[in-house]
């Protein structure tokens, strides 16, 4: 694992359940603004899936972006997350 895959790691475990963030958002707090399409990179090489939630981080025009799974897990999971947060928040 690079130092930049840690950093891009660390940021997308700061993602609160139930939402999303950027491929950009991600870049910035890696330290590397302009490393959006190297975030996406990082991402699909993430180790840990089911600890790192790799697919909370969606595009910056709102939409789902790629996922190792496939989009369709991807959406699920989102779904899942965002009504278990509800549930935790209610």
């Amino acid at each position: 694992m690079t130092l930049f895959e840690a950093k891009v790691y660390k940021a997308v475990l700061g993602i609160p359940l139930g939402q999303v963030r950027s491929y950009k958002w991600v870049a910035q707090k890696a330290g590397s603004s302009g490393a959006v399409r190297a975030v996406g990179q990082a991402l699909k090489r993430n180790p840990y899936p089911l600890i790192i939630p790799c697919h909370r981080v969606i595009r910056s025009d709102n939409k789902i972006g790629g996922y190792a799974f496939g989009l369709r897990q991807k959406k699920l999971l989102l779904r899942l997350e965002k009504e278990i947060a509800k549930c935790l928040a209610g």
